[in-house]
């Protein structure tokens, strides 16, 4: 018997055909499907990781470790074990791994990288010991990081001699952190012998100079700067090819020539010129007696290198290192060489020399220097800022703000010149202007103590007080023992009304630096005010030592000793300050005090005191005549002239009313 309908005509029949190609997917394809998502998972991980997404790329190489693992166990369900993907693994187990990395998640990476190795059927896995150990060089492991990168270098056979060289690089630095600097030395001369480089040359020289051998450091040297530097090859079409174009420095052809390849070669090449640089500085006060000597042998050596072109660095290195010395005229004699001898850097030079003319106070050559370095580079932000402080110095405080501005325009983190610009809005009392540089300086210098305080200081000119006491606080945080800072932020508290705030920043400025005569005379004003003598005077007494020629404080002395009740101490105070300032008509309670306590010494203080009065011009004088006027109408005295007794009454009564005034003179001695 057979159908007479056509089969896969109905719609009966489509639809059992759809079924049918549904399950005719083998086991094997589905494996295939999981593979290459797995594949995608991993792709996607390690974008997100190369776009800095550590955590993301990591949820990433978690989600592959999950889908891998449902993929073995679907393979074998299938009766697929044969068929296991050992390379999709590894991928996985590696991903993993690396994104535990760069999460900082040591132990978690260590542990995925040791179920790589310790896995007999992924081949050359013995080599990610090296990744184990630079996870321990990171951890400050080192000596663990040198056993993994011993153990890697064992398993990797002498014809992979670059990743060799690079291992044995890992384990000298990792010898240098320990403090093993000879054996650094024996790995760094292997890779130097095999395959020098600038970065391990430098390393050995810097091992060198840990152990200070003279000799090795100057031959270590010599093989430094005899290794070529990478060329940067230029395009013959441009330029036409011809001598001239070759014979142009390579920043003339940056423009046309700029590509990757390029680039790269070229920031090789200023490494090198850097580490070569740095090895010079380093080693040329050591190699000979003295820096200069050894600056000049260095020098020698590079201009027979293939590097001479950097020669002329080292010489202004070697001018900089006279200015640091204090050797002003070496370094000036050093820097003129450059305006005959090397066209390219005699920018460099006047910027140099325009600085030491400036610190020098000869402010004309110090113009002339920075108009010379801007002549010659009119993008030089350091000659705008030198040029604009000529400028400052003289006062023209405008045309110092338009130097400033350019170095800014030139370079945007010339903080310098910001530093300068704000400074000069400062001084014309733009105050606005001056915040917002020093704003601007303060996101790029977080921790400069003088950008902090030069906005402090703005807030209290323009009466913001909170603000600069704020401001104050975080100075304090920077630079907690700076007593002027200290006392600065007790002087707002004073002027906030809040005098034991005050007095805890005043107390911590006299801490640091017990010789502020303004700071001792808050404290000394502050215990009396809190009629605490005792304590008032140690201060007082401070300031009589700093300033031992000043009555005032030998008179607050005494006052102290007076107002606390012990009379005979402030008696013979008084009297040692009537000993040394016999004119001064200051020592008047030194006549009540004796009257108090019946001293015969009464009447001749009164004598000599009226004496003096009768010395004093104008108020004095006047004075004086009332009392002889109300004298006139009394009688009597005690074998004493008249005026001289009647003199007396009025003293008494002087003095009892100055004695009131004790607090006014107190606040006198507030600082303003």
């Amino acid at each position: 018997m057979t159908s007479v309908r056509a089969a896969g005509y109905s719609s009966r029949g489509r639809s059992s055909s759809t079924a049918e190609k549904t399950q005719e997917i083998l086991p094997e394809e589905q494996i295939k499907i999981m593979e290459k998502k797995i594949n995608v998972i991993i792709q996607e991980s390690t974008i997100l990781a190369a776009h800095g997404n550590h955590q993301q790329a990591l949820e990433k190489a978690k989600e592959a470790g999950k889908k891998e693992r449902a993929l073995a166990k679907q393979r074998d369900q299938a009766g697929l074990e044969d068929q296991i993907n050992l390379d999709l693994t590894y991928c996985v187990l590696f991903n993993l791994a690396n994104q535990y990395h760069g999460c900082k998640m040591y132990q978690e990476a260590l542990n995925s990288y040791a179920v790589i190795v310790k896995n007999k059927m992924f081949n050359q896995s013995g080599r990610l010991r090296v990744n184990m150990g630079n996870i321990y060089f990171e951890q400050q492991k080192y000596s663990q990081a040198v056993k993994m990168y011993r153990m890697a270098l064992d398993q990797i056979p002498n014809t992979n001699r670059d990743i060799r060289l690079k291992i044995m690089r890992n384990i000298g630095a990792a010898f240098v952190k320990m403090g093993q600097f000879q054996d650094a030395i024996t790995s760094f001369e292997s890779v130097m012998e095999l395959s020098p480089d600038h970065h391990t040359g430098f390393n050995l020289i810097l091992c060198y100079f840990a152990l200070g051998d003279r000799e090795r450091m100057k031959k270590g040297l010599q093989k430094l700067v005899a290794i070529r530097p990478p060329s940067v090859e230029q395009n013959d079409d441009i330029g036409g090819g011809g001598p001239s174009a070759s014979d142009e420095p390579i920043d003339d052809h940056e423009v046309f020539n700029e590509d990757k390849l390029r680039a790269i070669a070229r920031e090789r090449k200023k490494t090198a010129e850097r580490f070569i640089v740095l090895a010079a500085k380093l080693v040329a006060p050591a190699i000979e007696s003295n820096f200069s000597s050894g600056f000049d042998s260095i020098i020698d050596i590079i201009k027979a290198s293939p590097h001479a072109e950097i020669a002329s660095e080292l010489e202004i290195a070697k001018a900089i290192q006279f200015l640091k010395t204090k050797d002003f005229s070496k370094a000036i004699e050093t820097l003129k060489s450059f305006e005959k001898k090397d066209p390219k850097l005699v920018g460099t030079a006047a910027t140099n020399l325009s600085f030491l003319y400036f610190l020098e106070s000869e402010h004309r050559q110090a113009e002339k220097y920075a108009e010379l370095a801007i002549n010659t580079d009119r993008y030089n932000a350091k000659a705008q800022t030198n040029l604009g402080n000529c400028h400052y110095y003289k006062e023209n405080y405008d045309k110092a703000k338009e130097y400033y501005q350019e170095a800014i325009s030139v370079d945007a983190l010339c903080t310098e010149a910001m530093y300068n610009l704000g400074l000069a809005h400062k001084k014309l009392e733009e105050y606005q202007e001056a915040f917002l540089c020093f704003e601007k300086l303060h996101a790029i210098l977080r921790n400069s103590a003088e950008v902090i305080f030069q906005i402090a200081d703005i807030c209290d000119k323009r009466g913001y007080l909170q603000q600069a006491m704020e401001w104050y606080n975080i100075l304090i945080s920077v630079v907690p023992t700076d007593p002027g800072v200290l006392a600065r932020l007790g002087d707002m508290f004073v002027k906030d009304g809040d005098k034991s705030q005050a007095f805890q920043y005043y107390s911590e400025s006299y801490r640091y630096f017990p010789s502020n005569m303004d700071v001792i005379a808050w404290l000394g004003a502050y215990y009396v005010d809190c009629e605490v003598y005792e304590h008032a005077v140690q201060f007082f007494e401070r300031a009589t030592l700093i300033q031992p020629n000043e009555i005032k404080w030998q008179l607050m002395i005494a006052s102290c000793f007076r107002r606390s009740g012990n009379y005979q101490q402030a008696f013979e105070t008084y009297k040692k300050i009537h000993t040394r300032f016999p004119e001064n008509i200051e020592c008047k309670f030194l006549v009540r005090i004796c009257t108090d306590l019946g001293m015969k010494e009464a009447q001749e203080y009164i004598i000599k005191l009226a004496k003096a009065e009768k010395g004093r011009e104008g108020a004095v004088a006047a004075s004086s005549s009332e009392v002889r006027s109300a004298s006139s109408s009394r009688a009597g005295n005690r074998n004493a002239p008249a005026d001289d007794k009647n003199d007396s009454r009025f003293i008494r009564k002087q003095i009892i009313q100055e004695d009131d005034d004790w607090h006014e003179d107190v606040e006198g001695l507030l600082p303003e």
